[in-house]
């Protein structure tokens, strides 16, 4: 009898937990087993998404450096470093790394230097393996690079790459700079703000447009202490990043700022992750900006994803829409987004989320196919860890960020994890199809067609199946499936996109919603064209 209860709590506690489908791996598992590979960085190559170069701030003992990190396949194998080798290697690196590939497939890092102080970059002609010496950008006291490339092959300044970062004296502005020559050199150092009134400028993330255009926002932070990130600031250039029109609180927020993130007492900060769409779908151009947030609107009391997206190029802004999908309010904390958004236009945003755990964190993947109205969330760790500060750096300083990027197939997320004991970069390889849309058969249908959905009844997840045909006119049909309760109320979107034709299967998790009926119907270029009835039953 006791085994038999001890059987039913244990399958009664597995049932609680979401298992993640997706292997976890270290990209590059230090040789010595105790190197902190903290705020990791991925970029892709602008016209090779293969070919992917990942970076982190190294921490062994009292050496500090960055990562090399480089995969020629999509991420399923990788090779590198943990110390940038361009001279000189004591003192002339201290993380902050901002990874670059530009249009010529040449690696560049800018990053901070300590002796002598200021910021750096160096420039690899192979993969990474080697690395010319330090090239000065600024020798001022600097805080939180970024860095970004012109990737717009139509742009005027196709293949110009950027860096920004805060100036450390008043006002603390964002400044910037930029090479024409693959970082053999740069521009004299830009200021971009003056900051908002009395607010410090901090935590910059650059993209570029569709046409070009440069955008860089950042975290308008209050002065004094714990320095609460108060809004955002937003700024663009319409020339390559030598004039800038800014809107020093483009809108307000409220940010999670402090040095003892409970329980960990870990720092933590609401620095902005922003990404453009480039698909060229109906989103084309569309920019995107997420943080961690609390206590405003659509924020619970505790930490949450805030999403805000402008349309017409950073002029207007959303107001705000909370991303990640648990209970609101339930004193669980999510926060160091990063987003992504891939080749179909879809939104894709990861962050450390403690929803499953008092704890510890795993790490989430939100997913929006409808230009972030409506969110799915996906966990993609198979496994949990307790957040903690790196030894020696002081300030509670686990690191400020983790990144993404994507390829043709996949996304590519990178994350800091102290599961071997020191914090170390994981990944996973998400393949689209696992998180939405997915093409099962290219035989071209008659006519339009969509499937029962099954199961049916259904707890938690169904599969629903359509038919796109051949389209005379173009080569593509805008396809929307939607979902609604018995009230007519939308409460997911589960297609919104161009599709070439095939048979498709998307699925649908009805984990956060109610038991009941539901109804989803599906729109061609706009026009209904069939709804069909479905059970969730809990």
């Amino acid at each position: 009898m006791k085994n038999k209860i001890q059987v039913i709590i244990f399958l009664s506690v597995l049932s609680s937990i979401t298992f993640s489908q997706y292997p976890n791996f270290r990209i590059y598992p230090s040789a010595n087993g105790s190197t902190h590979q903290i705020e990791p960085t991925i970029v892709r190559h602008p016209t090779n998404p293969q070919l992917l170069f990942a970076s982190a701030f190294t921490i062994f003992q009292s050496f500090f450096s960055e990562g090399i990190y480089v995969s020629t396949d999509g991420g399923l194998s990788w090779q590198g470093n943990d110390t940038c080798t361009g001279a000189p290697i004591s003192g002339g690196h201290r993380g902050d790394p901002g990874p670059i590939i530009d249009k010529d497939g040449r690696f560049i890092i800018i990053h901070l230097g300590s002796f002598p102080t200021g910021v750096f970059s160096n420039t690899s002609t192979n993969l990474g393996v080697n690395w010319n010496s330090n090239v000065l950008l600024s020798s001022d006291d600097i805080d939180k690079l970024t860095a970004g490339t012109d990737d717009v092959s139509t742009s005027t300044f196709y293949g110009r790459s950027y860096g920004a970062w805060t100036r450390f004296v008043p006002p603390f502005p964002i400044v910037f700079s930029y090479t024409t020559n693959g970082g053999s050199s740069w521009s004299g150092v830009i200021q971009i703000n003056t900051s908002f009134g009395s607010n410090r400028s901090f935590g910059p993330a650059i993209s570029v447009g569709i046409n070009g255009n440069v955008f860089v926002c950042w975290a308008s932070t209050l002065a004094s202490s714990p320095f609460t990130e108060d809004c955002i600031g937003f700024a663009v250039s319409s020339n390559g990043g030598v004039n800038w029109t800014v809107q020093e609180c483009a809108y307000d927020m409220n940010g999670i700022k402090t040095s003892q993130l409970t329980p960990w007492l870990i720092r933590a900060n609401s620095y902005p992750a922003m990404d453009v769409d480039k698909s060229g779908g109906s989103r084309n151009g569309w920019i995107y900006i997420v943080t961690s947030e609390k206590n405003l609107s659509p924020a619970g009391s505790d930490a949450d994803i805030i999403f805000h997206r402008s349309t017409n190029g950073g002029t207007n802004w959303s107001s705000g829409v909370r991303v990640n999908q648990d209970v609101l309010n339930n004193g669980r904390l999510q926060f160091f987004p990063a987003i992504e958004v891939d080749n179909g236009g879809g939104i894709n945003v990861i962050y450390y989320d403690s929803r499953n755990s008092i704890d510890s964190v795993d790490v989430f993947l939100s997913r929006s196919i409808d230009g972030g109205n409506t969110w799915t969330d996906f966990r993609i760790t198979d496994h949990r860890f307790r957040p903690a500060p790196v030894g020696g750096l002081g300030g509670g300083n686990m690191g400020d960020n983790i990144g993404m990027t994507s390829t043709a197939t996949h996304l590519i997320p990178v994350w800091m994890d102290n599961k071997t004991g020191a914090l170390q970069i994981w990944s996973a390889r998400i393949d689209y199809s696992s998180i939405g849309i997915k093409k099962i058969s290219s035989e071209i249908p008659a006519t339009f067609r969509l499937h029962q959905n099954f199961p049916n009844p259904f707890n938690p997840n169904t599969k629903i199946k359509f038919d796109v045909p051949s389209n005379v006119k173009r080569k593509t049909s805008n396809v929307k499936l939607v979902v609604f309760n018995v009230q007519g109320k939308e409460v997911a979107s589960l297609v919104n996109q161009h599709l070439i034709p095939g048979l498709y299967e998307v699925d649908w998790d009805g984990t956060n919603y109610p038991s009941g009926v539901y109804f989803y119907s599906m729109y061609i270029n706009g026009e209904l064209r069939d709804s069909k009835k479905m059970l969730l039953i809990k």
